[in-house]
C-alpha cells in the first residue's frame, strides 16, 4: 500500500510530457523548421520552452509549391 502511494506521489511531481522544457534549437531541428521560424520562436520564448507552447506556435511552411 505504501509503495503505490509512493509511486503516485512521484508521478504527481513529474511534469507532463507537454510541460517539459525543450530546447528551441532541438525542436526546430526535429520538426525541420526553417531558420527564420527558429529565430521567431527564439525571440518569443528564449532558448527553452514547453513542448505545448512550441507546438502551438510553430509555423511549418510547405516545401511543395
Amino acid at each position: 500500500m505504501a509503495r503505490s502511494q509512493e509511486a503516485t506521489n512521484i508521478d504527481a511531481e513529474r511534469p507532463a510530457a507537454s510541460d517539459q522544457l525543450w530546447s528551441v534549437f532541438e525542436f526546430a531541428r526535429r520538426y525541420r523548421l526553417a531558420k527564420r521560424e527558429e529565430n521567431r520562436l527564439l525571440m518569443l520564448y528564449g532558448p527553452e520552452a514547453s513542448l505545448r507552447d512550441l507546438l502551438a506556435n510553430a509555423r511549418r511552411h510547405s516545401l511543395i509549391s
